[in-house]
């Protein structure tokens, strides 16, 4: 990867939003027509394609990984990223950085739906506390996947016209 592509070197200053990287992932519902619990999820490119699997928590057999999985790798890799450029900027090196992100899927007291809860442990050897906290503040309001778990993303949901699954 080459680091200057991603770098706050490179700020953005315009008043709208500025795709990078755009990606699509269709799911679809697999053996019991239920895309979380034996669904298949297919990116465009071909990168990601793998059958989705309910936890046994959630009455299922664990085959294969679920939605909470999938969102935990995401945030926990965006994190890291962005915690390792700014330890780059910083002159210290993001070779030991580990963040180990924990997801829960639960009910929603407000409405009786679903919830998810999410929380990020950083563990960086050799890296003092008082060093990493700045560090860790920068990179939490660098990081798009902390953004959005506090303030939300702008998301819309659509119904395409009636056509054959891909």
């Amino acid at each position: 990867m080459n680091d200057s592509i991603l770098s706050t070197d490179h700020d953005y200053s315009g008043t709208v939003f500025k795709p990078l990287y755009v990606t699509h992932v269709s799911v679809t519902g697999g053996s019991s027509a239920h895309g979380r619990a034996t669904g298949w999820a297919r990116s465009a490119d071909g990168a990601l394609d793998l059958e989705l699997g309910m936890p046994e928590e959630l009455g299922g057999d664990t085959s294969g990984p679920n939605p909470e999985q999938l969102f935990a790798a995401g945030y926990a890799a965006c994190f890291h990223g962005a915690l390792s450029l700014v330890a780059r900027q910083h002159s210290l090196d993001p070779g030991q950085i580990m963040v180990k992100a924990t997801v829960a899927f639960g009910r929603d007291p407000a409405d009786g739906g679903y919830q998810l809860r999410a929380d990020l442990v950083v563990i960086w050897p050799g890296v003092e506390r008082e060093t990493a906290t700045p560090l860790l503040a920068r990179a939490t309001a660098l990081c798009p996947y902390v953004k959005m778990t506090r303030q939300g993303i702008p998301a819309t949901i659509s119904l395409a016209a009636s056509q054959a699954p891909r």
